[in-house]
């Protein structure tokens, strides 16, 4: 017997964490869904008492449901909320972050009924500044393929599927563990490479379903993301092993491209706050570099590079970095920041 679409129940959860100037903006997108949502959850993943009771204030006049755990991260909050909804679909959203009007309406439409391994259904987004000003209305489709049907891409890219853009099965999000808690950035990208891994299917729907506000308070402004992103690396690195029969060399051909600029660039990054994070953005830089020195396919070429880049580092001093910084900040820079990453 075939389902009737208004039948399915949608969860939203958002995880709150000291966002009190955001959250009203989150709970009225929320709760002005063309398809409602069964519930609404907030998990205060342990705010100060300030913003706990401003939260609590909102319930005044929207009608949501607050769980109060410790502090454990925006993916044990995530988890939390999933755990404790009734619903057989849950959507996430940030609390910086606002719906679309139609954003359950969109992925449930788009979702297929008679698919017994759907894991999710996802959408793009609009990009906007911190206070909701539209910058770009494509974001993901921009970044990346889509849907996801290759392991290659998935570990070669960054996947751009974004909790807040996504609708995703319960029982298949449960199954794989929900969202890994030990990442604080990267996690999304873990999240929805273990569907893929675990044989559930996903679709995208080629319409933005929410804004994405960026701030430079989120977390891939801060130190946080860069331990994340090291810790992402290594888990990829540990479950994607070489294969030389087939010639599937994961390590050379799609960790090493990603990943190195990306820690070379935190490095230069981290000169705009002097001295701050400075020691640990270069011990994981280092790190890097004597885990590639122990992949045997890892081009010896680049081991010296990195070799003597780690050298230079010791030696140098914080103000060439604020010099780069300055350089790459620079609107003719974009020929440098290219020749580097061909070198990194």
């Amino acid at each position: 017997m075939k389902r009737n679409r208004n039948e399915l129940t949608v969860s939203i959860v958002i995880a709150y964490y000291n966002g009190a100037k955001w959250i009203e903006r989150a709970l009225k997108s929320a709760i002005d869904q063309t398809f409602p949502a069964k519930e609404i959850i907030v998990v205060n993943d342990g705010s100060k008492e300030e913003e706990r009771l401003a939260l609590y204030e909102f319930q005044k006049d929207y009608d949501f449901i607050i769980i109060d755990k410790e502090n454990g991260g925006q993916g044990s909050a995530r988890n939390f909320g999933v755990e404790k909804s009734t619903s057989e679909f849950a959507c996430f959203l940030d609390q910086d972050d606002f719906y679309i009007d139609k954003h359950i309406e969109i992925l449930v439409k788009a979702m297929p009924l008679d698919d017994s391994r759907f894991g999710y259904v996802y959408g793009d987004c609009m990009e906007a500044d911190g206070d909701g000003n539209i910058v770009t209305t494509a974001m993901v489709k921009s970044h990346s393929s889509h849907p996801k049907r290759d392991i290659f891409d998935l570990i070669r890219h960054d996947m751009f599927v974004l909790p807040s853009a996504a609708l995703v099965s319960k029982k298949a999000f449960m199954e794989i563990g929900g969202f890994d808690t030990q990442f604080t950035g990267y996690e999304d990208d873990d999240l929805f490479m273990r569907f893929f891994r675990a044989g559930y299917n996903n679709y995208f729907v080629d319409k933005p379903v929410y804004v994405w506000c960026i701030n430079t308070e989120s977390t891939s402004y801060s130190i946080k993301m860069s331990r994340s992103r090291f810790k992402y690396f290594k888990k990829l690195a540990a479950t994607f092993e070489d294969d030389y029969q087939r010639g599937r060399f994961f390590f050379r051909d799609l960790l090493i491209p990603r990943f190195g600029p990306s820690f070379m660039n935190d490095i230069i990054k981290s000169a705009k706050n002097g001295k701050a994070h400075r020691d640990e953005v270069i011990g994981i830089f280092k790190n890097y570099k004597d885990i590639v020195w122990k992949n045997k396919y890892a081009p010896r070429l680049y081991k010296i590079k990195l070799s003597l880049i780690c050298k230079f580092l010791t030696i140098c001093p914080v103000i060439f970095f604020k010099i780069i910084y300055r350089i790459l900040k620079h609107p003719f820079s974009r020929k440098i920041i290219h020749k580097l990453r061909n070198i990194f």
